[in-house]
């Protein structure tokens, strides 16, 4: 007999995210976020790059197979403005959606980066959803996305006091780049 949907989203464990979960996390974006999830803004900004140091996570059910993801991504704000991390995607496996996986990602993921030292976090998405966690759209009138999105979508919340002050400009990519072998 297998696991019920509650049990499995009361009884998933967070761990980083490893070199072999790649196939299964593209699997879960596919299915929870569809083929358009490659074109939108956010996603330019991750291409070529390595989610920051130590910032990526898994959810795993009890049969140790990947039920949801968060990373975390180095952006800067503006030209040579200061450093922040960019949020997403957060996904979960949809027939385990409202069963707190994905809140508890996101808990994870936050406390890491204010963990790690890291003065705030961006991301595109619901204000409704994401609230529940600090961010808002209260400070990023003066901050823009490369390509198309919805203003006020664009979020975010300071792990450090005043790390938005004076904050302006278009978000640029920043952090690790992949390598070619990384393919291999």
């Amino acid at each position: 007999m297998s696991p019920s949907r509650e049990e499995i989203a009361r009884a998933f464990a967070i761990v980083a995210e490893g070199a072999g979960d790649v196939e299964a996390r593209e699997a879960l974006l596919d299915r929870a976020m569809g083929p358009k999830r490659r074109k939108k803004s956010s996603e330019k900004l991750r291409r070529g790059r390595r989610p920051s140091e130590g910032l990526a996570f898994v959810a795993r059910d009890p049969s140790g197979a990947v039920v949801g993801t968060v990373r975390l991504w180095d952006v800067t704000l503006g030209e040579n403005g200061p450093a922040a991390l960019l949020l997403g995607p957060l996904a979960v496996e949809p027939g385990l959606k409202s069963g707190g996986i994905g809140s508890a990602l996101m808990r994870h993921a936050v406390a890491e980066a204010a963990r790690l030292g890291h003065g705030m976090i961006l991301l595109v998405g619901d204000a409704l959803y994401y609230g529940r966690f600090g961010f808002s759209a209260g400070r990023t009138g003066s901050l823009a996305m490369p390509g198309p999105y919805e203003r006020h979508r664009l979020l975010a919340l300071e792990l450090k006091e005043g790390a938005l002050d004076g904050a302006k400009g278009t978000i640029k990519a920043a952090g690790r780049k992949v390598k070619a072998l990384d393919f291999v």
